[in-house]
């Protein structure tokens, strides 16, 4: 039972912070993406995309996870999805990834808020109230408290869920999703990681 009941708990920290962050004003925090270097006495190392190196400290609160695939037909009404998307010239919304959340995680960090996977690019943590065959994959109209928007998944885009991980799992190599805050001397504090396992890289 604690076993389950730490990983909702991650789960739920993972969602809220994605909410909180996403509200957090520039300099407050950073979402790191990138391959791990080196991991060691609570230091990660990880060779950000942006082609430098970050040292991160992990501490007992920091929220550890990785994700597995699923299938986008795994997306039913009632579901609780968070999807990072771009909208494009026609304002039409198209996904970049969709993260199914557990239902003990439903309704955390509800809402649609700016992202950074490109120009125009938003998350939006929502109930999924239909789901529509498109020509081009499907269309998931989502609601949240204060709107709502139909975004449409393409046959291909990463459709994941969250399953636990261990700082056994921050291996050399292994791609990593981290929400950090700035601390001292250049490093930093991880609120909550996602780490590639078993082949599957965090697509958020």
């Amino acid at each position: 039972m604690s076993i389950r009941l730490n990983f909702v708990a991650s789960i739920v920290s993972l969602t809220l912070s994605s909410a909180a962050f996403a509200q957090t004003p520039a300099g407050k925090s950073e979402r790191i993406r990138g391959d791990i270097v080196s991991f060691s006495d609570s230091t990660l190392t990880v060779h950000r995309w942006s082609g430098d190196d970050v040292t991160i400290k992990l501490s007992d609160k920091s929220a550890l996870n990785a994700v597995k695939a699923i299938q986008l037909s795994d997306i039913k009404p009632g579901s609780y999805v968070g999807t990072a998307a771009i909208t494009g010239p026609d304002g039409k919304m198209t996904a970049r990834e969709v993260l199914v959340f557990p239902e003990a995680a439903k309704g955390t960090g509800e809402g649609h808020y700016a992202w950074d996977l490109g120009a125009n690019s938003t998350m939006t943590n929502a109930n999924v109230d239909t789901v529509v065959q498109s020509t081009n994959g499907r269309d998931l109209n989502l609601s949240y408290k204060g709107g709502s928007n139909t975004i449409n998944v393409p046959s291909g885009v990463p459709v994941v869920t969250p399953i636990p991980a261990t700082r056994d799992d921050l291996i050399k190599g292994k791609k990593v999703f981290v929400v950090a805050m700035p601390s001292q001397g250049g490093t930093y504090n991880a609120a909550f990681i996602v780490v590639e396992k078993n082949g599957v890289v965090p697509p958020m």
